[in-house]
């Protein structure tokens, strides 16, 4: 049982809707003409059953550059039923809304992982309407005041989180230095070879980001580079597709690639991926354009889940030989309040084969271990 279905059944029984079981099959499927109107697309879609708004991002200490952050903001917004209830409640709400938010303080070794899980109303979450600056907020982490927000700024996003009870926070702003792309043509990212096996896809492939991040007691000012994803669909995951292997990788040459690859457990793993050019033009490749292979892995203390843990990845199409290496082996997010839900989130480096810094980004591994749920 996936984590969306976890939480759809929670919810149902909570809720004691009779009719979530056959409101289940009106939910929008992701189509590769749909009408993509901006800004207004930055905001929620919820006719789709799941969606999410993900950030992750190297950034720097502008006073010690040596001193470095991995992080990730993710917002998820996971559908219970596909239209609002005809009754007024207090307790109704036609989703919930989940947040995620890490840090990987790359010179100490340390790693905080926190979240967020409430039924959207005026006091615990909600998501913005199209207009408004904001996007998605919810409160902070039981025992933290204030809030986790994602704003649109006029030309990309603002996001803050802060959890008291492990020490950290962050605030980030950021700026476009590329376009949006889509992933897939017309933003249609198949992941799967049925027509509904899709979901809809974009992404700030490098946002200028600045702000504040606060580890234990220290707060200091950062800039860096980030990448943005908004997705969202109905059906994404096949039933025999157990997790998936997703990269965002940020070369120093201004070029940038997404590739994933969701794991089967029959073996017939499904793959693509994207080239954007130092310019922002994109070109869609399959797994007949590269080669991804694992070369080391990292097992978790916590989970007992075994992660790759280094990749050899060839792409000739633009001549890259290269290996992909975490900055920290222990970059796995481990939910506290979503049963069995773990994966690795973590920042990562791009050399070539002899060792020379070509670029950096991000990694996220789900459906590893014996409980193997994916993060949504």
């Amino acid at each position: 049982m996936s984590t969306t279905d976890r939480l759809i059944l929670l919810a149902a029984v909570t809720l004691m809707l009779p009719r979530a079981a056959t409101a289940q099959e009106r939910w929008r499927p992701a189509e590769p003409d749909y009408a993509w109107s901006f800004p207004r697309d930055h905001w929620g879609h919820p006719d789709y059953r799941t969606e999410w708004w993900y950030v992750t991002g190297i950034v720097a200490d502008t006073s010690n550059p040596e001193r470095r952050f991995g992080y990730q903001f993710t917002f998820f917004r996971v559908g219970l039923i596909p239209q609002p209830l005809d009754y007024e409640s207090a307790w109704a709400t036609q989703s919930l809304i989940m947040g995620h938010a890490s840090i990987s303080d790359l010179s100490t070794g340390r790693h905080v992982f926190s979240e967020i899980l409430f039924r959207p109303n005026k006091l615990l979450g909600d998501f913005g309407a199209p207009g408004d600056s904001l996007i998605a907020w919810s409160r902070a982490p039981y025992g933290t005041d204030g809030q986790w927000t994602l704003t649109w700024n006029g030309k990309a996003f603002d996001f803050a989180m802060r959890d008291d009870a492990e020490g950290v926070a962050f605030s980030l702003s950021t700026e476009p230095a590329k376009p949006m792309v889509f992933q897939g043509p017309n933003g249609y990212s198949r992941k799967g070879e049925g027509p509904t096996a899709a979901s809809l896809y974009y992404s700030f492939t490098r946002l200028m980001t600045s702000g504040e991040v606060t580890i234990g007691a220290d707060t200091l000012h950062v800039a860096g580079e980030s990448w943005m994803d908004k997705e969202f669909g109905s059906n994404q995951l096949a039933a025999d597709q157990v997790g998936w292997d997703w990269f965002s990788l940020r070369l120093d040459d201004g070029r940038e690639l997404m590739l994933y690859v969701l794991r089967s457990e029959t073996g017939t793993d499904y793959a693509r991926g994207t080239i954007i050019s130092a310019v922002g033009d994109a070109t869609y490749i399959d797994d007949s354009a590269w080669t991804l292979l694992p070369s080391r892995r990292w097992q978790s203390d916590r989970t007992g889940a075994e992660y790759p843990a280094a990749w050899e990845l060839t792409v000739p199409e633009i001549a890259l030989d290269a290996t992909i290496t975490p900055f920290l082996d222990e970059q796995e997010n481990v939910s506290a309040l979503v049963p069995d839900l773990f994966y690795w989130e973590g920042a990562v480096e791009v050399r070539t084969s002899d060792g020379q810094r070509i670029g950096e980004g991000y990694v996220e591994l789900t459906g590893y271990g014996t409980r193997r749920v994916p993060a949504i």
